[in-house]
Order: structure tokens, then sequence, then C-alpha cells
């Protein structure tokens, strides 16, 4: 999809978005969204997408570091519940508790065991959240192994792209079938009629993008809220000037032109 109609038809997802959360937050809905998928996929892409004309003080990205010993030694779910969203508030979580059916399983983190009570602990704890008010949505982003390579191409190319390869990616290149069956897996165990899974083709990141949030949106209630009135009464004086030092720009930068 070309850049300029794909900004045209964001916009205007954008601006669905922006009354949505008007409506989360005046109906102290708890939206929680679940972004999962290979890596490369495009799930920072996309929820760039969703949030980048939000309010910063009523969503939240979620996007945790590896477990500490302490988080190891807890209830699997245990770390992932404080950053549930709360009356009014969206959260956006880029990857979550399938870490645990994903690359734990795949790359050896997990005991088999451990990936089985989660597989058989997910839909209750999700049902949990779901009885109790919360909106869950969880998409899983799907690429193929062709488009997959050339965007880990170019992360290794690009000096500022290159923080997003680790060891774990590379190894995963080479365990793409593992990670397909252990996707399907979870799918079968996880997929149910109170937090069902809906795959997107990312492919084309820009398409994938739009379809995501149109599904999003979709799924919602009429969102309509009116914004709340503002009036701009008279200053009742002129208008003030500030007494500030200006700092003046550079007029040579060392190693660039004039």
């Amino acid at each position: 999809m070309k850049r300029e109609r794909y900004e045209e038809l964001l916009e205007e997802l954008q601006l669905e978005l922006a009354g949505m959360a008007r409506w989360a937050r005046a109906k102290g809905e708890r939206i929680c969204v679940i972004f999962e998928g290979r890596d490369t996929a495009g799930k920072g892409g996309a929820i760039k997408a969703i949030s980048e004309r939000l309010d910063t003080r009523q969503f939240r990205i979620m996007a945790l570091s590896k477990p500490t010993e302490t988080e190891r030694s807890q209830w699997y779910f245990q770390r992932y519940v404080p950053h549930l969203p709360a009356a009014g508030e969206i959260v956006l979580m880029d990857r979550s508790w399938y870490n645990r059916a994903g690359v734990e399983k795949v790359m050896g983190f997990a005991s088999e065991a451990q990936v089985e009570t989660f597989l058989r602990e997910a839909p209750v704890f999700e049902k949990m959240l779901v009885d109790d008010g919360i909106r869950l949505f969880k998409y899983w982003l799907t690429c193929d192994q062709a488009e997959q390579e050339e965007r880990f191409a170019e992360r290794r190319e690009d000096p500022l792209k290159r923080w997003k390869l680790s060891p774990i990616d590379v190894e995963a290149r080479r365990r793409y079938a593992d990670y397909t069956a252990a996707r399907e897996a979870m799918l079968a165990a996880t997929h149910s009629g109170w937090a069902p899974w809906t795959l997107v083709d990312f492919n084309d990141q820009r398409q994938g993008r739009l379809t995501l949030i149109r599904n999003l949106l979709d799924r919602l209630p009429d969102t309509a809220v009116a914004p709340d009135g503002l009036e701009w009464p008279a200053l009742g004086h002129p208008p003030l000037r500030e007494a500030f030092t200006r700092l003046q720009p550079i007029a040579h930068y060392p190693g660039g032109e004039d």
C-alpha cells in the first residue's frame, strides 16, 4: 500500500480511536489488547499506529523484559496482573503471558510440564478477567518466512534498527517450523468464546495495521461520546511576552555541511 493512501486511511481510524478512548474514559471501561506474533511481524508498528494520537495518561504499553529470579518463583501470571488496565485505561501488550507457549517453549526456557500447565490455565485466567469486566482482545500477527528474512536483513543493515536484533532472534530463524508447531498448539488450547484469537496478515504491514484497527473498533460498542465543551474566555489583558535566554542555532556542525 502506498504511504499517502495509508496515512489518509490511518488518520480516519485514529479519529475513531480517539473517540473510543473518550468513551472508555467516560464509561470507566478497561481495555486490554494483546499483540503476539513472530519476530519482525510488526507488533511495535501496530501498537504505535493505535497509540500515537491517544492521551499518554490514558494508555500504557506493556513490554516486559525477561523475568527476574523472584518472578520465576511466582505463579506464572502474577507478574502480568499489575499491568492490567484500571477504569478508563487502555493497555497494549507487546507480547504477553503467551511467551510461555511460544519463545519459552521453543527455546527450552520452560519445561513441557510448565507449558502444559500454562495451556490449561490460560483460558481460566482469561475467563476471570473477562468476567470481571475487562475487554480482552488477542491478535496474532502473521508473516511468511521470506518476508521475515527480509525484515531481519533490514534490521541488520540499519544502525537505527539493529538494537531490535538479539541472539534469540538469530536462533529463531533456524526454528521457524518449531514456532509454527508451538503456535498451532497454543491456538488450539487457548482459542475460547470469551477470549478468541484473531489472526491478521502482516506481510503488508500497512494493510495489516489498518485491518487490525478496523477489527478492534468494530468489536467495541458504539463509542460516540461528545467531547467536553471547552469555552475560552477572554484573557482580560493584552497578550504577555516571556523573557528568556534564546539558545542560538549551531552555525557549523562538525562533519556536516554549513
